[in-house]
């Protein structure tokens, strides 16, 4: 018995989703007609992987998706009614908590410890990443903290021979350089390279290159809003003598 031909039929989208942001146009995203509807998912799970919210938004019928291309919009109030009848999975609390970030909420620290904390119950690794990134953004009035809290996503990575989210790195970076700027650039080095475009790892990492015209321009295109770097502005704190330091601080 002869194996199925492979399904072309979403190629022609994954290179237009693909493409540098300069020449990157999300309205001109070639869906083709006669998809299955678990093949329309994967062209919305595309478009919101390689930022065209949009479009995802258009083509999904998966609250948890739906959600976080609104959140990408930096619409709380559309994530949380997408997440209305959906059970409390870790998953669904993180989508809560960026929602509560975004909105600005001062319990958004909470809802992102209890999303980790729920992550770490479920064995759910990608949601335990994303939970700790979110955490130690709010942690910025503490770096020493927040590193400490990056450093539970890196050793989750770590156990599970993946590399480092370019997204927590594009964080840690951020953190890194409020104490030494030449670590936190190294990092972000990294981030850039490893994130796609019109992401917010890859916003965030020319941010700490000193790129904002580039990092605004992949914003823009990717109709991301500016809370996913509304962190970067806190104040940067003196730091104490004899502050303890952590493995990932430089």
């Amino acid at each position: 018995m002869t194996a199925p031909l492979p399904d072309h039929r979403l190629d022609d989208l994954r290179a237009a989703l693909s493409l540098p942001t300069p020449t990157f146009s999300a309205a001109d995203l070639p869906l083709p007609a006669g998809l299955t509807p678990a093949q329309t998912e994967e062209a919305a799970a595309l478009a919101l992987h390689w930022g065209a919210p949009r479009a995802a938004l258009a083509w999904s019928r998966d609250p948890l998706r739906r959600a976080a291309a609104h959140l990408r919009l930096g619409d709380g109030a559309a994530a949380r009614a997408e997440l209305a009848g959906e059970a409390d999975g870790a998953r669904v609390l993180l989508l809560l908590a960026r929602a509560a970030a975004l909105d600005g909420y001062p319990g958004a620290g909470q809802q992102a410890e209890a999303a980790r904390t729920l992550a770490r119950q479920e064995g759910d690794s990608a949601a335990l990443i994303a939970a700790v990134t979110l955490r130690a953004e709010g942690q910025g009035a503490d770096p020493y903290a927040a590193l400490r809290t990056l450093a539970e996503g890196l050793k989750v990575a770590e156990i599970a021979g993946q590399s480092a989210d370019a997204h927590l790195l594009a964080v840690l970076a951020h953190t890194q350089a409020r104490l030494n700027a030449r670590k936190g650039q190294a990092t972000a080095a990294k981030a850039l390279e490893r994130s796609v475009p019109r992401s917010p790892a890859r916003v965030l990492a020319l941010l700490v290159l000193a790129r904002p015209g580039e990092a605004f321009a992949e914003a823009h295109a990717g109709n991301l809003h500016p809370g996913w770097w509304a962190f970067t502005a806190a104040p940067t704190p003196s730091t104490p003598a004899g502050t303890a330091r952590t493995a990932v601080d430089g």
